[in-house]
């Protein structure tokens, strides 16, 4: 009885962690309902459109910030118009590398036989958003004083010069 409850609980507690995955090779477990991720690079930042390839509209587009990812999902039957817009879309942008997490933005979509995903890459390099925990190596005060423009004497305990004096 203890097995079979314990392995239930695994199960359930599997189940819930992998259903959040989020990976652009589909993450552990992928399969054909997955959350489909697109990565934003300085030197390949991306746009991704979707597309009604009926009217050729642009139901949504964004420009992915450097660094970041966005995460869409695809909810068949989801939407608010049973005739043009079935589907739901939800989607998130995060930090780039984020496996897990909600997605708490939608968009009511076309089908899946007449909607169509394109990415597009921006002109690079872009800078990536400087993050306020960022600290330079200019910024660190306990730097030796040879490490200045001005220089200085390098102390003998430094491993640079005993190196080779083994």
């Amino acid at each position: 009885m203890f097995r079979c409850a314990a392995s239930l609980t695994l199960t359930a507690v599997a189940v819930l962690a992998l259903s959040a995955c989020h990976s652009p090779k589909g993450g552990i477990m992928p399969y054909t309902g997955g959350t489909d991720v697109f990565y934003s690079g300085e030197y390949l930042p991306a746009t991704i459109t979707l597309m009604d390839t009926r009217t050729d509209e642009v139901i949504f587009a964004i420009d992915v910030p450097t660094g970041q990812q966005i995460v869409l999902q695809f909810l068949d039957g989801e939407g608010d118009d049973p005739v043009y817009a079935p589907d739901l879309m939800m989607y998130e942008l995060m930090e780039r590398g984020t496996s897990f997490g909600k997605l708490r933005n939608a968009i009511t979509v076309p089908s899946a036989d007449v909607r169509r995903i394109d990415v597009n890459y921006r002109p690079g390099p872009e800078n990536r958003p400087e993050q306020e925990d960022m600290q330079y190596a200019t910024e660190d005060s306990e730097a030796p004083e040879w490490w200045s423009n001005e220089g200085g004497r390098q102390s003998s305990e430094s491993p640079a010069v005993n190196i080779y004096d083994d």
